[in-house]
């Protein structure tokens, strides 16, 4: 793959990924945040799980509960912090905080599974947080829209180190297709047991759901899959921090929302700490 085809498909997969929370904002006023998600993921799991029917699927149960394990976290827990999220912070900071997992995935594997990680790296952790707190603009009240972007960022981190510990042992895309789908069906049932149901059938709003199953799920993860594998997943992952630059841009375009400089300053900080992190990967243990 050519370098010019290669950044086309980086800034595809990273746009899709940052403008997904502009329009989910925009579909919070259709639809209530855990249905939005769920309908989106459980429609994207369910058209991947055709496309892969023919791929050889787990066997065991114990297999199945590894995916879904997986489902819990990456799309339920992730997804559904993010979307309730929006309803308090802006788009921008909930992209912020929630791609702020890379760092989190340090600690967290020096933690429970012993990693070992450059000085760098933690150079870069430090940058990181101190780019979290810069970009909530020194405010720590606990309002509950970043108590979530943050779940969501440490939800995204369990779910790297299990795949990172487990994904092996699955077909990629089968185990993309069936945590998407295990995590659309949680969050509807969280929908239809923990809110206010919301659901208004417009143009909009049907058009909102699609896009956000097929091009922000479907399509993001077909190319953010293949450009790990064509190229070093380790420098490929450095590319996140383009994500929520996409996610405060999109914020700014769709949504009219203002862009404080301390967003900027800490955005800097988080992505100069993702980039460390990432790009000075390696693979090492206890």
């Amino acid at each position: 793959m050519n370098r010019l085809t290669y950044m086309l498909l980086v800034l595809l997969t990273t746009s899709l990924m940052g403008s997904s929370f502009a329009i989910g904002k925009i579909g919070l006023d259709y639809i209530s945040p855990l249905m939005l998600t769920g309908l989106r993921f459980t429609i994207a799991g369910v058209l991947m799980a055709v496309i892969v029917q023919r791929k050889p699927r787990p066997s065991a149960l114990p297999d199945w509960l590894k995916v879904f394990s997986i489902g819990l976290f990456q799309t339920a827990g992730v997804m559904g912090c993010i979307f309730l999220s929006l309803r308090t912070i802006t788009a921008g900071e909930s992209s912020i905080l929630t791609f702020s997992n890379p760092l989190i995935v340090v600690v967290l594997g020096t933690i429970i599974f012993g990693l070992k990680y450059t000085k760098i790296q933690w150079i870069g952790v430090i940058a990181g947080f101190l780019g979290v707190i810069l970009t909530l603009g020194f405010q720590f009240r606990l309002e509950s829209g970043t108590l979530l972007g943050l779940g969501a960022a440490f939800s995204w981190a369990i779910a790297t180190l299990l795949i990172k510990r487990w994904g092996g042992q699955f077909n990629t895309w089968v185990l993309t297709a069936y945590q998407l789908l295990f995590g659309g069906i949680v969050l509807l049932l969280m929908s239809l047991t923990m809110e206010k149901i919301e659901l208004h059938i417009t143009p909009l709003s049907i058009f909102i759901v699609v896009w956000l199953a097929l091009m922000a799920s479907i399509v993001q993860f077909a190319v953010w899959f293949y450009l790990l594998s064509k190229g070093d997943p380790g420098k490929t992952s450095a590319f996140l921090f383009l994500a929520p630059f996409f996610g405060v841009l999109s914020g700014w375009l769709l949504l009219g929302e203002a862009v404080h400089w301390y967003v900027y300053a800490g955005g800097a900080l988080i992505f100069l700490g993702i980039f460390l992190v990432n790009w000075t990967f390696k693979k090492s243990s206890t």
